[in-house]
């Protein structure tokens, strides 16, 4: 009655304002609490009263099985209600559809649950139509234009102004990785002091022999260490035993690599994150370093007849290039990184002047000229069959400019060496002028980015004489014309800083190498990674980059990283290879740009920056 009332005044009103508005929908939801509750409320009345024989003729009990394999039991009215039972079950068919999420087709239950829904809730594969497409999908993965103009500000922050709690907590200490564990003989250190100082190092490189005798240990003596290097040597000798020889393992987040090189062992232990390849190749630069003192068949034949022999009596002297050179490797060299060398920025003409003075006064007896800046090669002459692997120009500049001891005897040294990619089995005889030094006064090894040596390396040994003569020549014809104080000035400028190379943009860092000349060019480390502990940051960022690009079973040339303290790129062709980081918040596009300009203005100075050819006879 309440219904026919309102429907009646409503069509008054429609009657009234002229033509009759829509009539206005069931609410559904009424009607099925309505249905829901008069059953709920009529069933246990139903239950509650007496039964007779003609309630029971009056019911029909139906069994219905179920996917699951339960059955469910219902009973129905028979005759006089079959019209409103039939409408009550599918009512209730219904209703158990919805209660389940699913409504058929034209059905009006359930409608108000659906329109409280996500749409993206009910089909996530489903784009929305037009103007939904904003709200759900379209602009998810923009930004605004605030966002990326905070974004675009924010670019120049430099790489690693926020650093991960652990790894500021592994180079803590990093400062202190080169300081010397005291010896025995230091009463006010006990033992337990010094092993604890000596576990404190990020990296150890050990070289023992099959016998089991120690040879050289980067950090402490070899009493405190010796009980280690059994262990090692035991572990060794098992898996050799085994037949299946050790190449490395993992303790904790200590990663151990061991190469065996005929009697030898080597053993890197190091935290630093590097791969295995690469820590192979730096035991394999201490290996060298080993031959250029003994030369192969002088080491082999040395354990032939005596397996036991102590190697350490004829290395002696030498310890300081092998710690020289694992210091370097332990602070991040991107030349032993890349294999590859690196040249003092030149003009063409004035590096072509060079050679043509290198090539006039040559001697017979001289088989490798080489003029070295501060570490970095400004000019080569060579044979026309033969050039200098650039490992063994890494052993030669390791002994000139890093070690200090031939730097400290100042003036002309004569050196018999053995350069292993040449020839490991003989000795060349190199002879090394420092220019303008007085070897009367003491030498100031804070210059040592400047300092200016002449290199000439003959098979003759006599041949000291010949080569001191051909030196005096070389620099007589150098300040005739100049050029000396051109590579002076050049020595004295350093590298370029980024801004000068490609201004504009957010790199802060590169390595870029040139794979056909196999040498590399980088720009000035200041003013952001001028310290020790961002200088490794920096190096081990191009570790990672490198070993993930040149990979086993990888076929990635170009490789974006986005981290939490910095965005780094690598990208690599046939012709070069390419890292450089930024800062976190520098986009792809960002990186993208200025990669392009870096490796355009490589190519623009590749004359200037690289040796292409130098000097042939």
């Amino acid at each position: 009655m309440g219904m026919e009332s309102a429907g009646s005044s409503s069509g008054a009103a429609s009657t009234q304002g002229g033509e009759p508005p829509p009539p206005l929908p069931p609410r559904p939801s009424q009607a099925l609490e309505t249905d829901s509750a008069s059953v709920v409320a009529e069933r246990p009345q139903v239950q509650s009263k007496p039964t007779t024989t003609t309630a029971i003729s009056s019911m029909n009990i139906q069994t219905l099985s179920f996917p699951d394999g339960s059955r469910g039991t219902f009973s129905t009215a028979s005759d006089n209600n079959n019209a409103g039972n039939t409408e009550q079950s599918s009512t209730l068919a219904s209703t158990g559809m919805a209660s389940l999420g699913f409504n058929p087709i034209g059905s009006s239950i359930g409608h108000d649950i659906d329109e409280s829904m996500s749409i993206m809730s009910l089909a996530p594969t489903l784009r929305p139509p037009g103007d939904l497409e904003s709200l759900l999908i379209g602009d998810m993965s923009k930004k605004s234009p605030a966002w990326t103009l905070l974004r675009s500000q924010s670019t120049a922050v430099p790489p690693f102004e926020t650093v991960r709690a652990e790894e500021d907590t592994i180079l803590t200490d990093f400062a202190h990785e080169f300081d010397d564990i005291p010896d025995e003989s230091e009463k006010s250190w006990s033992d337990e002091d010094r092993l604890k100082m000596w576990k404190s190092k990020l990296k150890h490189f050990m070289i023992l022999s099959s016998a089991g005798k120690p040879i050289y240990s980067r950090h402490g003596d070899l009493a405190l260490i010796n009980s280690s290097m059994g262990v090692v040597q035991t572990i060794i000798s098992f898996y050799e035993g085994a037949k299946n020889p050790l190449q490395g393992f993992t303790a904790g987040n200590t990663r151990f690599v061991i190469v065996t090189e005929g009697p030898l062992y080597f053993v890197a232990i190091s935290r630093l994150g590097e791969s295995d390849s690469q820590l192979r190749a730096q035991l394999d630069a201490l290996y060298m370093q080993i031959l250029s003192t003994l030369t192969l068949p002088a080491l082999t034949n040395i354990f032939a007849n005596r397996p036991s022999t102590d190697l350490r009596k004829p290395l002696q002297g030498t310890e300081s290039l092998l710690s020289s050179l694992a210091d370097s490797f332990t602070r991040g060299s991107p030349s032993a990184l890349l294999g590859a060398l690196e040249c003092l920025r030149l003009r063409k003409s004035h590096r072509h002047a060079i050679n043509n003075a290198f090539l006039r006064t040559r001697t017979e007896k001289l088989l490798y000229g080489l003029i070295v800046a501060g570490g970095r090669l400004v000019s080569v002459i060579r044979p026309r069959r033969h050039s200098l692997h650039p490992s063994d120009l890494q052993l030669i500049f390791n002994m000139l400019f890093e070690s200090g001891g031939v730097k400290a005897g100042g003036g002309e040294n004569w050196i018999p060496l053995c350069l292993p990619a040449f020839n490991n089995r003989g000795y060349l005889y190199m002879y090394v002028s420092f220019l303008d030094v007085d070897p009367e006064s003491e030498r100031d090894l804070s210059a040592a980015g400047e300092e200016i040596a002449i290199i000439l390396i003959s098979p003759d040994k006599e041949s000291f004489f010949d080569l001191q003569h051909m030196r005096d020549d070389v620099v007589a014809e150098l300040k005739k014309k100049g050029h000396l104080d051109i590579i002076k000035t050049a020595a004295q400028q350093g590298r370029a800083k980024i801004t000068e190379i490609a201004p504009g943009t957010h790199v802060s860092h590169f390595l870029f190498k040139s794979r056909a000349n196999v040498q590399f060019c980088m720009p000035s480390f200041s003013p952001t990674f001028d310290s020790l502990i961002s200088h490794r940051r920096l190096m081990s960022l191009y570790h990672n980059l490198h070993s993930t690009i040149h990979a086993k079973h990888t076929h990635v040339k170009v490789l974006h990283c986005v981290g939490e303290d910095s965005t780094s790129l690598a990208w690599i062709t046939p012709i070069f290879e390419f890292y450089c980081v930024a800062g976190p918040n520098a986009s792809r596009a960002v990186m993208t740009q200025g990669a392009n300009k870096i490796i355009q203005w490589a190519k623009r100075e590749e004359e200037r920056l690289f040796i292409i050819g130098g000097g042939v006879f």
